[in-house]
């Protein structure tokens, strides 16, 4: 059946094509409003400041601007796996994911702990940045994440506990974090408006 059919029969008359046609531009156009509004082309490039666009990861970004990681890593080279590009693209959109879920449905922690598979890929990195301390002055290269938390050793964290972004990392942790928040995604015609609206 040819595609020209396949619309006639679903779509029979003029009126509902046109229909069909606003509904459609709607649609991909709310997509494209959201898609500006979360500002996900930032998620695209390794830049840190991409992470605060969620202001609850304001006092993480702060705690790792500060510490000394912040002189030769991103947020990428911890906490995406650097194995290749496939498996670095799918861990990302997928725990962007997850956090955009939380982050809408008000469901994010006061305090953010990584789950199992972040963990994993965070001792990965730590032990592949490290791998010349690791390998040849102590054992903790040799063990990988599910080891250490069979007990079959320490996860890098248990001694280094302040590396990376400190302990107890809270929105009021760090209350007077300067941090790059984003600019708002509000058109400035629009706020304009709302100020005159305000001032009226």
């Amino acid at each position: 059946m040819k595609i020209k059919q396949l619309v006639n029969r679903i779509l029979p008359s003029k009126k509902w094509k046109i229909m069909a046609i606003i509904i459609s531009g709607i649609t991909v156009g709310s997509l494209a409003l959201l898609l500006h509004m979360m500002k996900m082309h930032t998620y695209l490039g390794d830049e840190p400041s991409a992470c605060v666009n969620c202001h609850i990861m304001a006092p993480y970004y702060a705690t790792w601007f500060h510490g000394s990681h912040a002189r030769s890593t991103t947020c990428n080279d911890c906490h995406v796996p650097q194995d290749n590009l496939i498996k670095k693209w799918a861990f990302k959109g997928t725990d962007g994911l997850k956090h955009a879920a939380a982050f809408i449905s008000f469901s994010e922690p006061q305090v953010i702990r990584a789950h199992d598979g972040s963990s994993n890929v965070i001792m990965n990195n730590c032990i592949r940045c490290h791998e010349q301390l690791n390998t040849e002055f102590v054992s903790a290269g040799r063990i990988n994440y599910m080891m250490a938390k069979a007990g079959e050793g320490k996860a890098c964290w248990d001694c280094h506990r302040e590396t990376g972004h400190g302990m107890g990392n809270s929105l009021s942790s760090t209350p007077n974090a300067l941090v790059p928040y984003p600019d708002s995604p509000v058109p400035a015609w629009l706020q304009k408006v709302t100020k005159l609206k305000k001032s009226n």
